[in-house]
């Protein structure tokens, strides 16, 4: 038989479990969604069905690709204003290669070097160049964006067979976006959760992801440790626009057509307030994929639900913005709870 002791230590481990599953952020998060999703069942005739939930997983796939990546920079101390910028020059180099007659894999791997490459800038420019990274990315939104507008001269960007692209070619793009997985699970989606798996297991699970927590919790401690902060940083700018480059490539397979000067336009802040909504800090050092995913999730229900709702679309951006306000408020006031 079982001592009093063990079952009482056992009661005491059970007792804590509960109390740091309450205390997370992501427990709150995940009410607010269940609570949203109950609320919208009730009052609508068709948000629980299959279909409508597919369509909501994969309406906020791209997004969700390119929040996982802010998720890193904001652990890491920083922010990135450039992703609507990248996400539009790397979907619209990807189709201008194939148009051009390039196969698939090298048009996908410029496209992807073209976010990498604007990550690494971004990284050089917060940490050895000393700006803030919000006025770095801000200046890179324009220059990026300008950069799109140029190669295009401002004109839309078309993939098809008409313009050029080989039929194989482009049949295998378009099955990057508009495809399903078993007939039923939108590609979009199959990618987001591929890319949200491989980022939980780099920031939870390696010392990468260690090290990003240790930046953005103290830069100075983390450099005493033996941290090298500015590489780590460049390395969470480079994930952020590779990601946001995929996702912009997604977009242009899912629809094979873009125009520089509208593609991907504000698309930083919903990425960004997703973030914030999933618990991560806009001051470093906290955050979790899973609370990401939960944002997201946040903002697609919720979007979704005032459409079926018949809420008008200027109405809409109020309420979103609201969610953000709320959100970004109770992160200020965790926080200054957490320093008192």
């Amino acid at each position: 038989m079982r001592s009093t002791r063990g079952v009482y230590n056992d009661g005491a481990s059970l007792r804590s479990r509960i109390g740091r599953l309450a205390s997370a952020k992501e427990t709150g998060v995940f009410l607010a969604l269940v609570v949203m999703c109950i609320f919208l069942s009730v009052t609508t005739d068709g948000f629980l069905t299959t279909v409508n939930l597919l369509n909501v997983g994969r309406q906020v796939s791209l997004l969700g690709i390119m929040a996982i990546g802010m998720t890193f920079v904001l652990i890491s101390g920083e922010i990135d204003l450039s992703v609507g910028s990248t996400y539009a020059l790397a979907g619209l180099s990807t189709g201008m290669l194939i148009v051009l007659g390039w196969g698939l894999f090298p048009a996908l791997v410029l496209g992807l070097m073209c976010g990498a490459g604007i990550g690494v800038i971004n990284g050089l420019l917060s940490t050895y160049g000393r700006l803030p990274s919000l006025i770095a990315t801000l200046g890179m939104l324009s220059i990026v964006r300008g950069t799109a507008l140029l190669m295009t001269g401002g004109k839309p960007v078309t993939v098809n067979e008409r313009n050029g692209a080989d039929p194989d070619t482009l049949a295998a793009f378009e099955a990057m976006g508009q495809g399903y997985l078993f007939g039923v699970i939108p590609m979009q989606l199959v990618f987001f959760a591929a890319v949200a798996a491989l980022g939980w297991v780099l920031l939870s699970r390696t010392a990468f992801g260690f090290r990003v927590f240790a930046v953005g919790g103290s830069a100075k401690a983390a450099r005493v440790s033996g941290i090298h902060v500015q590489t780590v940083k460049i390395w969470a700018f480079v994930i952020m626009g590779v990601l946001a480059a995929l996702a912009g490539i997604l977009s242009m397979a899912f629809l094979p057509s873009g125009q520089a000067g509208r593609t991907g336009l504000g698309l930083e802040l919903d990425v960004i307030a997703a973030v914030v909504v999933g618990g991560a800090s806009l001051a470093g050092g906290i955050g979790t994929v899973l609370g990401t995913v939960l944002g997201v999730l946040i903002i697609g229900v919720l979007r979704n639900g005032l459409v079926l709702l018949g809420v008008s679309p200027f109405t809409q951006e109020v309420m979103i913005g609201l969610v953000i306000i709320i959100a970004v408020a109770i992160d200020k006031w965790s926080t200054r709870s957490r320093s008192a």
